[in-house]
């Protein structure tokens, strides 16, 4: 008994990994559904004022990303390993990264978002997204494991489809585009977008490795 009054006495009271992880993963779903605006819509203008929101979240993204190293270093106890408290936190970030990266470039390229592969690759990136919040909030007490591998299959199924809607999306554009410099930029579009979905990946395997130490 005086064992586990002493080690509830370093466990942070307050679970702010847990807090800190959750409020990444909803800047992530917001920045995804931000993101599925942005290749919906056809004004320019009207573009750059979602892009800018995106730009606004991503930095408030930073600010809890940032957070969670300084708990990091601040934290004796920790609730899983440090590392894969730092390889999870980077792989969300990353996630948000290149969400933004896609959608600047849409306006900086002055490219028109109205094809289908930037539809498709949106929607799977929303769809990946939210599996991750998905596992991510089960990690706070890591009882519900069924809904998390399952999280974990539906990422990685997604990241295959994007692999081939990618492929596709190239192969539309050598065939239907004549100009050049538009096959430049769209497909350094679909490219950062496919990446952000190897991101959710790259999280769902930090996530599976902390459900096989601690589960």
């Amino acid at each position: 008994m005086a064992v586990n009054s002493i080690l509830k006495f370093f466990l942070p009271k307050d679970k702010v990994f847990f807090q800190l992880f959750e409020s990444v993963s909803e800047s992530v779903i917001q920045m995804a559904e931000k993101l599925k605006e942005v290749v919906q819509e056809k004004d320019f203008s009207k573009r750059e004022i979602l892009i800018k929101e995106i730009e606004d979240i991503e930095h408030i993204n930073d600010e809890y990303t940032h957070r969670i190293f300084t708990e990091l270093g601040r934290n004796f106890i920790t609730p899983f390993d440090r590392e894969d408290i730092h390889y999870l936190a980077t792989a969300l970030d990353d996630i948000c990264d290149y969400i933004y990266s896609a959608a600047k470039k849409i306006n900086f390229y002055k490219v028109n978002p109205d094809d289908e592969t930037f539809h498709k690759m949106a929607d799977l990136i929303l769809s990946s997204c939210t599996e991750v919040r998905k596992a991510v909030i089960e990690l706070r007490d890591m009882k519900n494991i069924r809904k998390i591998t399952d999280a974990m299959v539906a990422i990685n199924s997604i990241e295959n489809q994007a692999d081939d809607i990618f492929d596709m999306g190239i192969e539309k554009l050598f065939e239907t585009e004549p100009d050049a410099k538009e096959v430049i930029k769209k497909r350094e579009i679909y490219q950062v977008m496919e990446i952000v979905t190897d991101k959710c990946e790259d999280a769902a395997n930090v996530i599976e490795s902390i459900i096989i130490k601690y589960a």
